[in-house]
């Protein structure tokens, strides 16, 4: 029986049925999931992949959720917030910018690449809390337009870096389920501290795609260390 666990990072499964757009994806994926979200059910992960990896990125899809704020290292988007049991993202990467080392506080994460090119590097969990030591590197992919890739704890922890210095790099996220609070890592202890990635459905401002955005878009300064507790 398939797990979690056995899970490859870059999807390759066929699909059976494309999304012609954006909006489809939306309503295929609330089907698919229902009232219940991903769980354990692997089957739904299965499908859900599919989905993922079956919409052909089109910009116009899109362009109206990729807001930058200038100096953030990428900011998030809220597109969708499913049925309760999920929520879908885009991620807008400043050039030569990275994510922390950081977990999904027990969600699973889905990730396609709409433009440009990012790194995935993944890492094993720290062994022993009470002795520090570098994180160790498992392993290490590139993603083009349109690779879907998937995450979850009982994977690993990972880092997300566009390595582009001219371009930026657009992401669609599935997190189910949602979440506002996750742990990121030092690589060279494996100590962690908790970060606040929430998003918020705030209005936006007419603005061409991936460009400077006002402090009033749907976009924030993501993983920063969580200041007070939720």
């Amino acid at each position: 029986m398939s797990t979690i666990e056995d899970t490859s990072i870059t999807l390759q499964e066929p699909v059976s049925k494309q999304p012609a757009n954006m909006q489809e994806l939306i309503s295929s994926l609330n089907t698919v999931m229902g009232d219940k979200g991903l769980g354990e059910d692997f089957e739904t992960v299965r499908r859900v992949k599919q989905l993922m990896r079956g919409y052909v990125s089109k910009s116009q899809d899109w362009e109206k959720y990729a807001f930058y704020q200038d100096g953030a290292r990428y900011t998030r988007n809220l597109v969708d917030d499913g049925n309760g049991k999920y929520n879908l993202l885009i991620l807008v990467w400043g050039e030569n910018q990275a994510s922390p080392i950081h977990d999904h506080a027990g969600s699973h994460c889905m990730m396609k690449l709409l433009a440009g090119q990012l790194d995935e590097d993944l890492f094993a969990w720290p062994t022993n809390n009470s002795c520090k030591s570098n994180l160790q590197m498992k392993r290490s992919a590139g993603l083009n337009t349109n690779s879907v890739a998937y995450m979850h704890d009982k994977i690993g922890l990972h880092r997300i870096a566009n390595p582009s210095s001219k371009e930026k790099a657009v992401s669609l996220h599935l997190y189910s389920p949602p979440y506002d609070i996750c742990k990121v890592f030092d690589e060279a202890t494996g100590t962690a501290v908790a970060s606040s990635c929430a998003a918020q459905r705030l209005a936006r401002p007419e603005h061409p795609v991936c460009s400077t955005a006002s402090s009033t878009s749907l976009s924030e300064m993501p993983l920063s260390p969580a200041i007070t507790s939720k």
